[in-house]
């Protein structure tokens, strides 16, 4: 994960929007606030996001 993916995960999570482990929900959000790079960083490592999700490891 980049500083870029990680600054565009932490905007979503800051904007009280979504829950962060509806990823379908994360990515129409990134769509809309134009996160390309998070939509395809949830799809190439979808693992690598719910791990960040949950523990902050990244």
């Amino acid at each position: 994960m980049n500083e870029k993916v990680f600054a565009q995960i932490m905007d979503i999570r800051d904007s009280g929007r979504v829950n962060m482990f509806d990823i379908p929900a994360v990515q129409r959000m990134a769509f809309k606030m134009e996160f390309y790079e998070l939509i395809c960083f949830i799809e190439r490592d979808r693992a690598a996001y719910i791990r960040f999700i949950l523990t902050g490891e990244e």
